[in-house]
């Protein structure tokens, strides 16, 4: 069985999607839909705007999503290919909600675009922070965490990204205290992240009670296939329970690892990441030894996926 999985915030980059964009009809049909949605050109902002700009989380994260299904339906048209399941890391998870028809493009893009600002006016600049913790296993991290939480201060896991690869998240100083407690207790590296804000963490509360108002105008339909999701790191094919999972997604650690294996319990051994780079490949790789991993986003890459 085909898993299809969706990248999130991290790997935009200028440029991403105008091959397909030039070539495919259907692709430059996606990001014109999504710049009618957003009243500017998105086309324009990922193939020749600036980084600095593509990477701002209420930029990058529309951006992302649409180049995602620009590949995802180039895919589709031009292979056989079809998931049996699907799943995304923290935006992804929009993502695989348009490729399983879930949710519209149209309200995902509009959706990603206020999450984002949410996300970004949730916590001042400067009050939060993420680090990415290698070498320890998630429970140790926890116990780290829960340890120099006090006196208001937070940290906590918020991306359970693959074995031994756990990233944190909270206010500044408490990021900073796990992260030297983590380098005496063991881990082999303590990587600060450029990030504009502390995701996946209960500094998110008012980004996710925001959302909540958003969604509550987005229509979600029946699956095609069904989801792994983030925050339970289990598979549902209840749309009802949309809402609350996005919500909770917010100030929820991203189980994706977790994810994965869930995934290959339920039977899936191709795994596809479809957009920009090639993160959660080398994620799903490092979790699993037994799969076949590809991932999608340019025509050089067409050729072999005909043959999957």
């Amino acid at each position: 069985m085909i898993a299809f999985v969706f990248p999130g915030q991290g790997s935009q980059y200028v440029g991403m999607g105008k091959e397909l964009y030039d070539e495919f009809v259907t692709a430059k049909n996606t990001f014109e839909e999504a710049n009618d949605v957003l009243g500017f050109n998105l086309a324009k902002l990922c193939f020749e705007g600036e980084q600095s700009k593509l990477s701002l989380t209420a930029n990058a994260q529309p951006a992302l999503l649409t180049t995602s299904i620009a590949c995802l339906r180039v895919l589709e048209n031009e292979t056989s290919l079809k998931p049996d399941f699907v799943a995304g890391h923290s935006l992804g998870e929009y993502t695989a909600l348009v490729a399983n028809g879930a949710i519209k493009l149209r309200d995902a893009v509009h959706t990603v675009r206020k999450r984002g600002e949410f996300m970004q006016e949730a916590v001042p600049v400067g009050v939060g922070a993420m680090a990415a913790v290698l070498g320890l296993d998630k429970e140790r991290v926890e116990e780290i965490c829960d340890q120099v939480s006090h006196n208001g201060m937070i940290a906590s896991t918020a991306n359970l990204n693959a074995p031994g690869q756990t990233v944190i998240s909270g206010n500044k100083e408490a990021v900073e205290e796990a992260s030297s407690v983590a380098k005496s207790n063991g881990a082999k590296r303590v990587v600060p992240l450029d990030v504009s804000a502390p995701f996946h963490c209960e500094l998110m509360k008012p980004a996710a009670q925001r959302l909540s108002g958003v969604l509550d105008n987005v229509i979600f339909t029946e699956m095609n296939v069904p989801l792994v999701a983030n925050c339970t790191a289990s598979v549902t094919n209840d749309s009802s329970k949309i809402k609350e999972l996005l919500i909770r997604q917010v100030t929820s650690p991203v189980r994706w690892f977790e994810s994965v294996e869930a995934l290959k319990n339920a039977g899936c051994t191709n795994f596809i990441e479809i957009g920009p780079k090639n993160v959660l490949s080398g994620l799903i790789k490092r979790t699993l030894s037994d799969v076949s991993v590809s991932n999608f986003e340019n025509i050089s890459q067409l050729e072999s996926m005909k043959n999957e």
